[in-house]
């Protein structure tokens, strides 16, 4: 029997008989809609926010998640901006889950969710809450901390809602993203950390690739976490891509932005996905508008929209990606029996004393996790 820790996205996908077909099939498997550009903080690296936007309508929405549905998408996640800002989000969910998608998630940041919210959302039938995190405190560049939410996600014990935290990796999270990780998996709850992708829209380059290293390594930790059977939620073959990636090795796949995986804003405009835009409306978008765009992209060497990217490398390569997953399932129910392996980031390092430092977990912060539990963290 394959272990719950492994199973993450070829457990909720691939595994899943009643989305198997949209691997082999010509009809779109997910979509993102923004519920809102509005956002209640301002993260360097975000170029998804807009507060001189206001929300839509709800009507408007529902009419966008009528016609979504209608193309074929199984999949729905809604987005921001910030989702919880906009004041109708429980009845956005509750409405999604009435049209018949498989999985209505949301992600969130966390500062605006309280435990009247969460029971409204579990009330309305979402399926996962995905809670970003990028540091144990926070700094200009971002401030989506660990001890601004920590005190929440003991709130899901009794919900129905699966979380999830994720982080942003990149220089200025690197020293704390360790106790990120092992803060969560201390608490139960499925983490992963990856790699900053670059700003297209503004044309900005966010990844140096002369610091690239540190983030290989980061990677490499989470990697010897998951196959020891920790919570690491994220895929074997998504870990493989992001090495190639910073490596800057060639990759043969094909983007399947804007023909399975597309992305609606806060407008009602179509987009590829959150960095490639176009000016179409979502309600003008048809089944054969989606099949023009099974094609490679020009931008999609060196591509940081992950769920973009990995959906399609399961489309473009459906028994490679199957067979890696099963592999390295099978190598975490092996090193699970044998009880092998490190448990935790901090683990890691204090093995590797000789490696350039990039997560220092001092006494104070080693013991941050457990001491929040006891209600006596800085909020």
């Amino acid at each position: 029997m394959l272990d719950t820790a492994s199973m993450t996205v070829i457990g909720e996908r691939m595994l899943d008989l009643r989305q198997v077909p949209r691997v082999f099939d010509t009809k779109p498997w997910s979509a993102h809609l923004y519920v809102t550009e509005q956002c209640n903080l301002d993260c360097h690296y975000c170029n998804e926010f807009n507060n001189s936007i206001p929300h839509p309508a709800l009507a408007d929405l529902k009419k966008w998640m009528d016609h979504i549905r209608k193309l074929g998408v199984m999949r729905l996640g809604l987005q921001g901006g910030e989702p919880l800002k906009h004041p109708d989000i429980v009845e956005v969910v509750r409405y999604a889950k009435s049209l018949g998608f498989r999985k209505v998630s949301m992600s969130t940041n966390g500062f605006l969710l309280n435990r009247q919210l969460l029971a409204d959302l579990e009330g309305a039938g979402l399926d996962g809450l995905q809670i970003s995190v990028d540091r144990m405190t926070p700094i200009a560049s971002t401030r989506k901390a660990m001890k601004s939410i920590v005190h929440k996600l003991d709130w899901f014990k009794d919900s129905k809602i699966k979380p999830q935290v994720s982080g942003v990796l990149f220089k200025e999270t690197l020293d704390e993203m360790g106790q990120v990780i092992d803060t969560c998996l201390d608490l139960g709850i499925p983490v992963h950390a990856r790699v900053v992708h670059d700003d297209l829209v503004h044309d900005r380059a966010l990844r140096d690739a002369s610091a690239s290293e540190p983030l290989l390594r980061f990677l490499d930790h989470q990697e010897k976490l998951k196959r020891s059977g920790q919570k690491i939620h994220s895929s074997w073959n998504l870990f493989a891509y992001q090495k190639k990636m910073l490596r800057q090795e060639q990759i043969e796949w094909t983007c399947i932005a804007g023909y399975k995986y597309f992305f609606v804003s806060s407008t009602g405009k179509f987009w590829l996905c959150s960095q490639v835009r176009t000016e179409r409306h979502i309600l003008e978008i048809t089944r054969e508008d989606l099949l023009s765009y099974n094609r490679k992209k020009d931008c999609q060497a060196g591509c940081g929209v992950y769920c973009t990217a990995e959906a399609s490398l399961a489309v473009s390569h459906p028994l490679q990606y199957a067979g890696r997953e099963v592999a390295g399932m099978l190598a975490s129910r092996v090193s699970r029996i044998r009880r092998r392996g490190p448990e935790r980031i901090r683990d890691l390092t204090a093995a590797q004393q000789d490696e350039a430092p990039f997560y220092e977990a001092p006494a104070a912060a080693a013991s941050f996790g457990s001491r929040c539990q006891q209600g006596n963290c800085l909020r």
